[in-house]
């Protein structure tokens, strides 16, 4: 009997909306050992030198001008990309779409960006039957998300499910699952054993992500936060942004026992075990993963739209606040040196929602929603 197989689809604008397809493919294949996964970024897939240029257009443009990111975002708020770009994009961007599906025969296709879930609900329009999943991977809800063809909506709020009923879409076919990440979110890691990995210190921390975006082109911010560096760690996180990392690596300021540079890593998770503090751009997954492991965070410049959307979320929940300026991080590095010496470890900071009774943030939750679209 053939497996049933589940096709992904991404696109790397911005890193998030790959890591939740692929934080599902391991989900589904961990609880339901039976099944084929498969993500594949479709633009980058079908156009492997167009795109990467598109996207670093796209990183440039949103680190540069995000007054300009931010007018468009609001300009289509509440519209789908109409007709004529839903064709263009079609046609020029993924014409090879219907034969990749074509090929591989999912049972079900699962979009975590609004482009692919886009042509492939045109695809349903002119007769594709298999069953639609799209995922979305903020606290907000677009409306280049919205389409008629979508058999099932994933999405992290009640507030979010409204936005999408109040667009047309039917409260049957919108489930409230939480933002998908990787199943190691979920577990308990020995910190001691991390701290050994890592050559770190028993020490107030802090971990800092987002040097792909701009987080590290400010030198007061940089300034505001390394000049706690005798009394705070700092772990920062420069993903696969090497430029950066090798500037700083140069960098006097950054040469110090309680600074860890690190690139690109496959283990946040235990890094945020480790950390009091987490300074992040407040992109979707990401603060969806400090709010699974109960880390308070600070935010640096949301960039206009789904950022900042994001933000109102967390900062109404009560897990997090903005820099302001640097009195902002003055303040919380004060209070952690306070919060340690009185011997209050991470978990005395935050709950976890791990202790959460609500089924919606039930790891599993995003896996079975997927799973009864093959029944």
């Amino acid at each position: 009997m053939r497996k049933k197989r589940i096709l992904l689809l991404s696109e790397g604008f911005g890193a998030g909306h790959t890591q939740a397809a692929q934080a599902l493919s391991v989900s589904l294949r961990q609880y339901y050992p039976g099944l084929t996964t498969r993500v594949i970024e479709l633009g980058a897939f079908l156009h492997p030198t167009l795109f990467p240029w598109i996207f670093n257009a796209y990183r440039r443009t949103v680190s540069t001008k995000p007054h300009l990111y931010g007018k468009l975002y609001r300009f289509q708020y509440m519209k789908s990309l109409n007709p004529l770009t839903q064709l263009a994009l079609h046609r020029i961007l993924y014409s090879q779409t219907d034969e990749v599906i074509r090929q591989l025969r999912p049972d079900v296709i699962v979009c975590t960006h609004p482009f692919p879930n886009l042509v492939v609900s045109r695809l349903k329009k002119s007769g594709l039957s298999i069953p639609l999943c799209t995922v979305i991977t903020d606290y907000d809800a677009h409306g280049t998300w919205v389409s008629s063809e979508v058999n099932r909506y994933m999405v992290s709020t009640a507030e979010v499910k409204q936005k999408l009923v109040n667009r047309g879409i039917p409260a049957d076919r919108i489930q409230i699952t939480g933002i998908p990440i990787h199943p190691s979110f979920w577990q308990h890691n020995n910190r001691e054993e991390i701290r050994l990995q890592y050559g770190l210190k028993r020490m107030p921390t802090v971990l800092v992500m987002g040097g792909g975006w701009g987080l590290f082109d400010n030198d007061l911010f940089m300034d505001d936060l390394i000049k706690w560096r005798e009394h705070i760690q700092l772990i920062i996180c420069l993903g696969r942004n090497e430029r950066t990392l090798q500037q700083l690596s140069n960098d006097p300021r950054f040469q110090h026992p309680h600074i860890k540079l690190l690139g690109f890593t496959k283990e946040i998770d235990k890094l945020m075990d480790v950390s009091h503090l987490l300074i992040t751009k407040p992109g979707g997954i990401t603060c969806t993963e400090g709010l699974v492991k109960g880390i308070p965070m600070l935010f640096y410049k949301p960039i206009p739209g789904q950022e900042e959307e994001n933000m109102q979320y967390f900062l109404d929940q009560g897990f997090g606040e903005p820099i302001i300026s640097g009195q902002t991080i003055d303040v919380r590095m004060r209070q952690m040196i306070l919060e340690f010496a009185s011997d209050q470890e991470i978990d005395g900071i935050r709950p976890s929602l791990q202790s959460n009774p609500d089924d919606n943030y039930d790891p599993r939750s995003c896996s079975q929603a997927i799973i009864e679209l093959l029944n």
